[in-house]
């Protein structure tokens, strides 16, 4: 998940790389020979067509031009020509460059924060007011939908007795409507008589900033349940918080859905009573920069350490950690100060992290007067299959290991007071305990493998301080781009000893 657009930003480059290379080589050939040939039918003292003419500057007699001179002043001539292609083809490669920037970095407008980025090749769906109607969503898979000011969206699930199955809605506002603190989505998950399995809402909170909101909800299978146990037909149902106060447009929706086996073995029913639950000291170490995402699909992986990054009002950045089993996850993020240190936002500093089916596991939210701030998340157990009994919401949701999302939020207030950014933001990511073995699960997760953590996914994810800790993507966009800026050093060395030995 975000690997994909690596390889394509890597590809392009290279194919960017070898099309300049192609226009170069031609340009050369015309400077080498003196450039395009002239027109027999015009004078050759004449001016081009459609130029006027350079006005003299002395009326002195034109040196004498023998042979030799005109060889020299070809040969000028050509270096110029040749001196004015290797300039403007560099400029070039700094606009393939440029093009080729990853998505989450400055590649936008000043003042402008970028959109959030759905999961690429997303079938879109849509909801119906009624639920006989509800259009299907299978698992493992991704949607794209729309969710409107008024009303209640059905979406349909087919459900075995095996597995229990977790939907996430992501709601997009747009950024020029005004929200409330109370408003954002409701999710539920209901069986066929209507009777619900689940219930989660998220709003936009105190910072009145619009965001990509995402709430979850699931059907779980307990051995001494008596609801939501059956096979069969159940409903997700998605509707406005507030719809009373909520912007008039339509919303666009991102959907998920995931299922988990049963372990094979049957195991603890009740969630561990003792863990560490002192806060964690934050992660020490000069960050290294780290390029955020801009959305679930399109995450930066981060393994542990500290790292660097720019946020500007209004924008929301997104990455992704590797947790195992048996591990404890931290964050902390830090704002810098503003120029001017004069004003105040409320909830400016946003910062949640999510589990890997996107169910918002903590969040904590600080002002902004212009000066420093940090935010932290609280305390977190280690990942275990039997938080999911804990009464505690945060520990339940830490209850299979995966990519985490760490989420920030920089609230778009915050521009009134001190400027369009972007603001320097540091993550301190920690990782506590040994990894431990799963709970061995009786059948394959869908999507497969969202339930653990693969050699891949730690590859992807260096710690700071390693040698594999620069951004995925601009390391496709360097390898595109000293690719074809090696062959065009190449092709410069030959062309230009070539040149030399004709002028010999």
């Amino acid at each position: 998940m975000g690997h994909g657009r690596s390889g394509r930003a890597a590809r392009a480059g290279e194919r960017e790389g070898w099309r300049v290379m192609g226009r170069w080589c031609t340009a050369w050939r015309h400077a080498g020979s003196g450039g395009a040939k002239p027109q027999s039918a015009a004078p050759a003292s004449a001016p081009a067509p459609g130029r006027r003419r350079a006005p003299r500057r002395s009326t002195a007699p034109a040196p004498r031009t023998g042979p030799a001179n005109r060889t020299a002043a070809a040969g000028r001539t050509a270096s110029v020509r040749r001196l004015a292609v290797v300039t403007a083809v560099l400029a070039t490669v700094g606009a393939t460059a440029t093009v080729l920037a990853p998505p989450g970095g400055a590649a936008f407008a000043a003042g402008e924060a970028p959109g959030y980025a759905f999961a690429d090749g997303a079938p879109r769906i849509e909801g119906t007011n009624a639920a006989p109607d509800a259009a299907a969503l299978t698992a493992g898979a991704t949607y794209r939908s729309s969710l409107p000011r008024d009303g209640t969206l059905y979406y349909r699930l087919d459900l075995d007795a095996a597995s229990d199955a977790y939907v996430s809605v992501t709601a997009v506002p747009g950024s020029a409507g005004e929200v409330t603190a109370v408003d954002g989505i409701r999710v539920s998950v209901q069986d066929a008589e209507g009777g619900s399995c689940s219930s989660d809402s998220a709003t936009f909170g105190a910072a009145h900033s619009p965001r990509p909101v995402t709430a979850w909800g699931m059907r779980e299978i307990d051995p001494g349940g008596n609801r939501c146990q059956e096979p069969g037909t159940y409903y997700v149902t998605v509707e406005r918080a507030r719809p009373q106060d909520s912007p008039p447009e339509d919303w666009d929706l991102e959907l998920t859905v995931a299922t988990e086996p049963r372990p094979a073995r049957t195991g603890a029913t009740q969630a561990p009573e003792a863990w560490d639950s002192t806060s964690p000291e934050a992660v020490p170490g000069e960050p290294e920069p780290r390029t955020g995402g801009d959305g679930f699909a399109h995450a930066t992986p981060l393994g542990p350490g500290a790292w660097r990054d720019g946020i500007r009002p209004g924008q929301t950045l997104y990455y992704k950690v590797p947790v195992d089993w048996g591990r404890q996850i931290s964050a902390t993020a830090e704002l810098d100060g503003a120029r001017e240190a004069s004003g105040y936002a409320t909830g400016a500093l946003r910062l949640a992290l999510h589990n890997p089916v996107r169910g918002e596991v903590d969040d904590a939210a600080k002002g902004y007067t212009g000066r420093p701030v940090t935010v932290g998340l609280a305390a977190l157990p280690p990942v275990a299959y039997p938080n999911r009994y804990a009464m505690s919401g945060q520990v339940g949701a830490v209850r299979f290991a995966g990519d985490y999302y760490v989420v920030v939020h920089l609230a778009a207030q915050v521009a009134e007071d001190f400027g369009e950014g972007p603001f320097g933001l540091t993550l301190r990511v920690g990782l506590r305990g040994s990894a431990r073995s799963g709970p061995g699960y009786a059948g394959e997760p869908r999507p497969a493998g969202l339930f653990a953590v693969s050699a891949q996914d730690r590859a992807a994810a260096p710690e700071s301080g390693s040698p594999d800790d620069d951004d995925l993507a601009m390391k496709a966009v360097a390898v595109g781009g000293i690719g074809a800026g090696s062959l065009l050093l190449a092709g410069l060395t030959v062309w230009t000893a070539a040149a030399r030995r004709r002028a010999r």
